[in-house]
């Protein structure tokens, strides 16, 4: 099976412009360096946590997310890895605190992500900066990154 780090990069290459794994830094009083944090993917306007269903360290994104938007001025959102097809704990809880704390979020199946990177090539070329999102509505609900990204920027 893949790595979240697998899917990291899946992920972003979605998205036309984002960056995997960035580094924040910030300063701490009473240490000489700065200190950084790693965004799993930044785009333009967001920060995204990514993280797999059945991890209890999924409940990390949140605050990861939350901290990467206080530091960057971008929205956060928190994507879930669905690899049973099932919303178990940790995805039920990610739902229910992500929407009580209005984090932006969303689940996608790891087969979804796998397949429509695999499909790429078939696509017509897109420019640099361009999302690579499905179009097609009945597909795009699968992994709605569109949906949750358009409606976090217009509201």
């Amino acid at each position: 099976m893949p790595t979240e780090a697998t899917y990291i990069a899946l992920l972003c290459s979605l998205l036309g412009g984002a960056e995997p794994e960035s580094r924040q830094f910030f300063e701490v009083y009473g240490y000489e360096r700065p200190r950084y944090i790693r965004v799993d993917c930044e785009t333009p306007t967001h920060v995204i946590e990514v993280g797999m269903d059945e991890t209890a360290s999924v409940r990390d994104s949140v605050h990861q997310a939350a901290l990467a938007a206080h530091f960057t001025g971008k929205l956060p959102l928190v994507v879930l890895i669905d690899t049973d097809g099932a919303e178990g704990r940790y995805e039920l809880e990610m739902r229910l605190v992500t929407g009580h704390l209005g984090v932006a979020y969303a689940r996608c199946p790891a087969g979804f992500l796998e397949s429509w990177a695999a499909r790429a090539g078939l696509r017509s070329g897109r420019a640099y900066g361009e999302d690579d999102l499905p179009s097609d509505p009945t597909i795009a609900a699968r992994c709605p990154l569109d949906r949750v990204l358009e409606a976090v920027v217009t509201n």
